[in-house]
């Protein structure tokens, strides 16, 4: 009973990777970035979620009506002022700005905030530590189930979006080729902008998930950052469900590995990714040679 309940927990875990990874997944699809500082943005939107609760005395969840939009606009406006010119130079010049944007964001929390660590939890109630008990020793929280439910709804809706509707046609279509997108009246800067306040609005929101089920500091991007890689790169990326499941498997790892030894838990994660990555890398490898048997067979 004790595995199953830390494998369930795993799949609740497994959302907040997801949600927080989502965003992430839809630059890089969308614009072809590695948004380095996607971990310390949503921390940023954890900063603003507290500094919000705090001045009006509103709740976190009240607090997201603000911070959403907010975190949308801030999204938009490093779209027009730093991705847009960095996209003009190849693949390393965005790195090196998203590199410098997170190191910028940290420090600048760290000159308002310091390095004390702060937490959601306390003022959010007894949602932070009530659960439902299933059966015998399975415990399902409260705040986790509430995360994987928005989480799921959020890629939903994404999927919805993407699909159903003429921003989500002209989202694919800019992925696809922005150049040729441009040819049939499809707006690529507009569409880039869109792309990056959904981005950097839903990694605000897994910041405050984050802020409300542990604590955080403004140092704490760079890990989040590392856990939403590894669950993109685990679910395959581009894909959105697939991040869900990579998610899963990262918290269900992480969980496992923790109930082994406490020491282990984020070392678990880290070996299952990179078996994970290896696997896919040896198929890839297999996959080519037997394609280059092939057209060395049809030519002998």
């Amino acid at each position: 009973m004790i595995w199953l309940n830390q494998v369930v927990t795993g799949v609740l875990l497994g959302g907040y990777y997801a949600l927080l990874a989502s965003g992430l997944s839809l630059m890089f699809g969308v614009m072809r970035i590695i948004n380095l500082a996607h971990g310390d943005l949503a921390i940023l939107g954890a900063f603003f979620t507290f500094l919000v609760a705090d001045r009006t005395g509103w709740s976190p969840f009240a607090a997201l009506i603000v911070v959403l939009p907010a975190m949308a606009g801030i999204g938009w406006i490093l779209q027009r002022t730093m991705f847009e010119r960095s996209l003009r130079s190849g693949v390393l010049v965005p790195l090196l700005t998203t590199f410098g944007l997170a190191i910028v964001i940290e420090n600048l929390l760290f000159e308002k905030y310091g390095a004390d660590t702060r937490s959601l939890g306390p003022q959010i109630g007894n949602l932070a530590f009530d659960s439902w008990q299933i059966t015998g020793q399975i415990f399902i929280g409260h705040l986790s189930a509430l995360i994987f439910v928005v989480a799921v709804g959020v890629l939903g809706v994404l999927h919805l979006i993407l699909r159903r509707t003429p921003v989500g046609r002209a989202l694919r279509a800019t992925a696809e080729d922005a150049d040729t997108a441009e040819l049939v009246g499809v707006n690529s800067r507009a569409v880039y902008a869109v792309a990056a306040g959904i981005s950097v609005a839903i990694a605000g929101l897994a910041g405050v998930f984050l802020a409300m089920r542990s604590s955080y500091d403004p140092y704490s991007g760079p890990l989040q950052l590392i856990f939403a890689f590894e669950a993109v790169v685990i679910g395959g990326i581009g894909s959105l469900w697939g991040t869900l499941a990579g998610g899963i498997v990262l918290g269900v790892a992480q969980n496992i590995g923790a109930q082994l030894n406490p020491e282990w838990q984020i070392l678990a994660g880290h070996v299952v990714f990179l078996a994970i990555l290896g696997a896919r890398l040896v198929l890839t490898a297999i996959g080519d040679r037997g394609g280059l048997a092939v057209v060395l067979g049809r030519e002998a």
